[in-house]
């Protein structure tokens, strides 16, 4: 369960911050979706949450 909310705040993070996050390449990654809903833009970014995952467990891994 704690899990899934990291996930849901991770992603809520990504929406507010995607323009910002696409200038350094993440967001258009292949595991990424985008999709209109009502008007609204709506962005899950699988991919870039794993990889930015990993390269926080290899800075840890290092500390």
């Amino acid at each position: 369960m704690r899990w899934l909310i990291v996930l849901l705040l991770i992603c809520l993070i990504f929406n507010r911050a995607g323009d910002w996050l696409q200038k350094l390449g993440l967001g258009r990654l292949p595991g990424d979706v985008r999709f209109r809903i009502f008007g609204r833009q709506i962005f899950l970014p699988f991919a870039s949450c794993i990889l930015l995952s990993l390269v926080a467990s290899g800075v840890m891994m290092v500390l």
